[in-house]
Parts: structure tokens; sequence; C-alpha cells
């Protein structure tokens, strides 16, 4: 455990960067503070380029030193107080796990910008645009690929929880969120997310938060995420 760890986050609600080191953070069991920054507000204003050299969330600060962006935080993590647990053991499973964390990190434009991450909002029967559809179809295939040749004995992408579920959690989310509908492996590894007990953490203080970030949300009739 150390407590000089502090990871600089921006909502719940809305942040999904700031979701996947935290994830990985708490199922590692680190010891961390937690320092959020609401966006667009004062406080973001004025204290953000204190914390972070980007003027992004979320930002790791190890002592004197600061590890900006997701996928750098969960890399320092996993190198710094995982020893290498943060990847799957097996070669082959590794090289997958980093290229679709990579993947997920670079790419599915179309889903990020129409289906925005919204923890406090269910919205039942949304309409899912064509070119967002495609990326959805894309992560799907990730996800049954990872389960069915690494998946066994656990129910995370790789049996056991790494960096790449860290990766993928919002976008579950994001599926359970706009209602998202599909069955087999991808619908357990859904339930799977939706029902881990760090992510229902988040989930919960999401929900208490206030702050509305309007271009965060979508005009469409909603109901409470879970």
């Amino acid at each position: 455990m150390d407590s000089k760890l502090t990871l600089v986050i921006g909502n719940k609600t809305y942040s999904s960067w700031s979701l996947r080191p935290w994830l990985l953070l708490k199922h590692a069991m680190l010891d961390f503070k937690e320092f959020r920054i609401p966006f667009h507000s004062d406080q973001w204003k004025h204290e953000i380029d204190q914390h972070s050299p980007s003027g992004k969330v979320p930002v790791l600060k190890d002592g004197g030193l600061r590890v900006w962006d997701t996928f750098s935080i969960c890399e320092y993590v996993n190198e710094r107080f995982m020893t290498g647990r943060g990847w799957p053991k097996d070669p082959s499973a590794r090289a997958l796990a980093r290229s679709v964390s990579a993947e997920m990190h670079s790419g599915f434009p179309h889903l990020r910008q129409s289906l925005p991450m919204n923890c406090r909002r269910r919205f039942p029967g949304f309409p899912v645009p064509d070119n967002a559809a495609i990326d959805i179809a894309r992560v799907l295939e990730i996800w049954r690929t990872c389960r069915l040749a690494y998946g066994d004995p656990g129910p995370w992408l790789f049996g056991g929880f790494c960096i790449a579920d860290a990766m993928f959690a919002p976008v579950a989310l994001r599926f359970h969120g706009y209602d998202v509908s599909f069955s087999g492996a991808e619908a357990r590894y859904l339930d799977t997310v939706l029902e881990d007990a760090a992510v229902r953490e988040w989930i919960q203080a999401a929900a208490e938060e206030t702050e509305v970030v309007a271009e965060e949300e979508v005009d469409w009739p909603y109901e409470a995420f879970l």
C-alpha cells in the first residue's frame, strides 16, 4: 500500500478516461487518494494546470512524480506496483490484450461521439447511428475473441481482471446506458462489468454528483442508470 498516490479525475458521471486507471488501482488494492475536479467549473479553471501538464484528466501523482494519460498511468501502475500482473501472464494473451487496449485508446470515434458516457442515466430505445453501430460491432468482436480464446477460468476478457478490462469498462457502461442489445459471451462479459464492486462504487458516486455538462448529455428520454 502506498498512501502517496493521488489520482486526479473529472466527473464520475462523464469521465470515461478517469474511470480506467481508477478501476485498475481498485483491483490492484492500492491505497490512493482521489481528487475530483468537475469539468467546466471554476475549480477546473483555477486548478487543473496545477495538477496536469496536459490540462486534462486523469493524472496520477506519486510523490513528486506526475503521470498523465490513461494508458501511461495503467502501465506505470503495472510496473511500479503490480509486478506485471496488470497484463496476462501468457505472452500471446498479453500481446492480444495490449493490442485491443491500444485500439480502444486510439479508436472508436463514432461510438465516443454518439454515445457519450453518462453514469447517471439510461436511454431506453436509443437510436444508434450507423457509424457508431460499426464501432459497436468491432468492440463486440474484440470481447468475443478475447473471451473465447483466453477467458477461462475467470469472467474477465482474459480470465482475471487486467488493463484491457479497465480500458473497455467505460464502453460496457455505454452499452448498458444506451440500451445496446446483444447476447452470448459478450452479454455475459457486460454483466461481469456491471456486477463488479468497484464499478458499482463508481456508478453510485456518479449518481450523487450534481453537475450537469450540457455537451455530454443527449436529448432522449432517460431513467436511472441502475
